[in-house]
């Protein structure tokens, strides 16, 4: 099993104002995965990040680009990322984070895993995970959410709001896509739902989440709110598929 990324794969990252940060994220990526085709979804950031991206594909041909009109949330940033793997037949989506939070060195022990698994999570709560720089307060609620998560709905996942993931392109064409709801955070938690109920099988990685040392969190209680209804919008899907 080679750890490198097949041509057929895609690396997900959705910015709002990450130009800081792209440089050493792309450069890492392509260490990482050198075979892997990158795609930026960009909410008009104002600090320039799309006009970054557009200088950079000019030395970089497997990096594109969507721009969007504005700030539309995370959850459709990664939906529009779902389309687009779907529409251009690649088999797996990798979806990490554009601040450097989420290490692409972790994306190779995900592939080796592809053949079991249609759904890989990086995850802070399992054995060797963890979170580093993060405000005791932060820690303390993304436990307490992945607890709720687990006891709300009964899944086993210890890490249900991780985003960064890896997906079976196909396992995703199962999927009402434009059916989901969440536009933010929740809608990690919403996608998995779906993905369960549709017979995924799902495993963890252990990762460590490394606070964002340039730019400011996206994270805001509009947010935990998403986040929050989407639990109970997978407990009523987890309670259907008891039923099915």
């Amino acid at each position: 099993m080679t750890s490198r990324l097949a041509p057929s794969s895609l690396v997900l990252v959705c910015t709002y104002n990450e130009r800081e940060n792209l440089p050493n994220l792309l450069e890492a990526i392509r260490s990482a995965s050198p075979d892997a085709d990158v795609l930026i979804v960009d909410d008009h950031s104002p600090d320039g990040t799309a006009d970054w991206v557009r200088l950079h594909q000019k030395s970089n041909p497997r990096v594109e680009l969507i721009e969007r009109t504005g700030k539309l949330g995370l959850g459709t940033a990664i939906r529009t990322g779902m389309h687009y793997a779907i529409e251009h037949r690649y088999d797996w989506l990798v979806n990490l984070d554009g601040d450097l939070s989420h290490d692409p060195a972790v994306i190779p022990q995900m592939v080796s895993l592809r053949d079991a698994y249609d759904l890989v999570i990086g995850s802070r709560y399992v054995s060797g995970g963890g979170l580093q720089g993060c405000s005791w307060r932060r820690i303390a609620v993304s436990r307490f959410a992945n607890w709720l998560a687990r006891r709300m709905v009964g899944w086993s996942i210890r890490d249900c709001s991780s985003a960064y993931r890896m997906y079976r392109v196909a396992m995703l064409e199962t999927i009402d896509l434009d059916g989901l709801q969440e536009t933010g955070y929740g809608f990690l938690e919403e996608i998995l739902a779906h993905l369960l109920k549709s017979g995924a099988r799902v495993t963890e990685v252990p990762i460590v989440y490394q606070e964002r040392r340039l730019g400011q969190s996206k994270i805001s209680l509009q947010e935990a709110r998403s986040a929050f209804s989407a639990l109970l919008k997978a407990s009523a899907i987890h309670r259907s598929k008891k039923r099915g």
